[in-house]
């Protein structure tokens, strides 16, 4: 088992005061633009939760590329996105197919999140392959990839193909996705974390705990994972769409012009203080993963 090469670091709202998010600039353009693919017929909600969170963290430009027999729905549920029809099974589900179709957002995206509301591993596989199809040969240059739920049981399937992604990654695994990336279970989170981190050569958060690789290169890099914890964070998190509304909400952090790592330290922290907050208005389990992100815009303001 690999371990970390210290003590994780406590994220508290003084540290994050000393690291300042990137200043708001004069339109939407200079905010940057995200891209969430996923939402299948039966699941388009964890793609709108996902994309409300990138956009309450403060990204300029969101696109959602869902099943076509949702891409209208998504639209009119949340107005400020652009919403692209990809190609879907009788079923329902991403075949993984029409990439062409969103080249041209895949491209001008600042980070691509993919994973919330996909709901076949064999189809994740399938789109995860040919989009790093697509950058065979272009030296590992475009956005930040984030990989999420479905995509993450992907991501181990293409391993041998990931190489333009390495340095780009963001993964947001629970503790169960955790023991998928690493194929056993997970035994000591911080530990396990910063192997996931240094096995992909990604930033990583998992129920608190986020580890970025220092170096970038090779998938046997022996570089050492720093590590991060959050001092917040409330139980009732532990409900449907949350995790979505936390990859949600680093994508839209990085599209902003973070690091890798300070979104992931940024929206770890928000996601859970939203937790703190609803729990003490609305009481400590039965609040909403869809309101954790409306408490996001209040809580970067204190902490900016």
């Amino acid at each position: 088992m690999s371990t970390p090469s210290s003590q994780p670091t406590f994220i508290t709202p003084s540290l994050l005061r000393d690291w300042d998010l990137p200043a708001p600039g004069s339109d939407k353009y200079s905010r940057g633009s995200v891209l969430v693919l996923g939402g299948a017929r039966a699941t388009p909600g964890a793609a709108l939760l996902a994309g409300t969170a990138a956009l309450r963290a403060g990204a300029g430009k969101l696109t959602m590329a869902v099943a076509g027999s949702v891409a209208v729905h998504v639209g009119v549920a949340l107005p400020e996105c652009g919403a692209m029809a990809m190609p879907e099974t009788p079923e329902g589900s991403l075949t993984g197919e029409g990439l062409e179709s969103i080249a041209s957002y895949v491209d001008r995206a600042d980070a691509l999140l993919i994973g919330p509301g996909l709901d076949d591993l064999d189809l994740t596989e399938v789109l995860l392959r040919g989009l790093l199809e697509r950058e065979e040969g272009d030296g590992g240059d475009g956005p930040a990839i984030l990989l999420d739920a479905y995509a993450l049981a992907g991501l181990t399937r293409v391993e041998d193909m990931i190489g333009p992604w390495r340095g780009r990654l963001i993964l947001t695994p629970n503790p169960t996705e955790a023991g998928v990336l690493l194929g056993r279970d997970v035994e000591d989170l911080e530990a396990d974390v910063a192997a996931i981190a240094r096995r992909f050569d990604a930033v990583v958060s998992c129920q608190g705990i986020i580890a970025g690789t220092v170096s970038r290169g090779s998938a046997d890099s022996a570089g050492s994972p720093e590590l991060w914890k959050i001092t917040t964070g409330h139980g009732g998190l532990g409900t449907s769409g949350s995790g979505d509304v936390l990859a949600g909400a680093i994508a839209g952090l990085r599209a902003r012009g973070t690091s890798g790592v300070q979104a992931a330290c940024w929206g770890t922290h928000l996601h859970a203080a939203a937790a703190d907050r609803l729990a003490s208005k609305l009481g400590p389990l039965g609040f909403l993963a869809r309101e954790l992100a409306d408490e996001i815009p209040a809580l970067m303001l204190e902490l900016n």
